[in-house]
């Protein structure tokens, strides 16, 4: 308790002590700007069904809501993926500069941006840890930054380098608890020997150094989930990178282990998969600090 007012105390907690999944992931030896090149397809296909859409819609209602408008706005979207949120940016009249690392996203997300011309957007193909926000003249350029479930999102640096990009408003969200997947709670019991157990995340990190630096922010904490169906193939790869995302064995007993398993319990070779689990978002108001409305 002692600390609990303390930023650098938070700050260095954070930085040593905050197993985020991009940290874990990293510990594995999994290069993170090219974690998604083999679920890209699959991943842009749920971003756009009736569920997917449904989702974006409502974070679009909740930022429009705060005071977000979006014609003409300037908008930084880091960790872009196939456009899932650049896309409705841009159809609401925003200039949208897309940030996305894996090549197969990226391919996805111009072939989205398609109907928008170079003057309204631009994509930038490479990690955001390795642009040079100085260099590219970034530092307070975008009327909204824009950080969803990217792994970019580490520590308080990371933060303050978002931050700096933005003018009025910068968005984030993150994991509550580590997320809730069905497939680990079906195979963990066999790997580990109990039950998978949820884990807390950055985001208590993020609002509290918010609170101690001043910002004046808004927040929400939501449960979400969504379901897709897996070969056995791909679920036994999906189960093999949970177990290495934890810093666990995976090996070739392991996947037999895994293999059989589902083998056994989907002799028709699909898997029904759920993830979900509770998220908050933030908006940041870097401009009009009042309450709005």
């Amino acid at each position: 308790m002692n600390h609990f007012y303390d930023e650098a105390a938070w700050e260095k907690e954070w930085k040593d002590y905050g197993d985020s999944v991009a940290n874990r992931l990293a510990r594995a030896g999994v290069d993170l700007s090219r974690s998604f090149d083999s679920k890209a397809k699959s991943f842009n296909e749920q971003s756009f069904n009736e569920e997917g859409r449904r989702r974006t819609a409502r974070i679009m209602n909740w930022l429009e809501v705060q005071g977000v408008e979006f014609e003409g706005a300037s908008v930084l979207d880091i960790g872009a993926a196939s456009g899932v949120f650049s896309l409705p940016f841009a159809e609401r009249g925003a200039y949208i500069t897309a940030v996305e690392s894996s090549p197969p996203l990226v391919e996805l997300l111009s072939a989205n941006l398609a109907g928008f011309g170079p003057d309204r957007v631009n994509i930038v193909a490479e990690p955001f840890e390795n642009v040079d926000v100085e260099a590219r003249g970034w530092n307070g350029k975008f009327d909204l930054v824009f950080v969803s479930m990217c792994p970019v999102i580490r520590d308080w640096e990371s933060v303050e380098k978002v931050l700096g990009c933005a003018s009025r408003f910068c968005y984030i969200s993150l994991p509550v608890g580590s997320a809730e997947h069905s497939l680990a709670s079906e195979i963990w019991p066999l790997i580990v020997g109990q039950p998978f157990k949820p884990e807390p995340t950055a985001m208590g990190y993020l609002l509290h150094l918010l609170y101690l630096k001043g910002y004046s922010y808004q927040s929400i904490v939501t449960r979400e989930t969504k379901t897709a169906e897996m070969s056995r193939e791909a679920a036994l790869q999906e189960a093999m990178n949970l177990l290495s995302g934890r810093g666990l064995s995976a090996d070739e007993g392991t996947r037999r282990t895994i293999q059989d398993y589902l083998e056994r319990a989907y002799p028709s070779g699909t898997v029904p998969v759920s993830q979900g689990g509770r998220f908050g978002k933030v908006l940041i108001r870097l401009q009009d600090l009042s309450m709005y409305g």
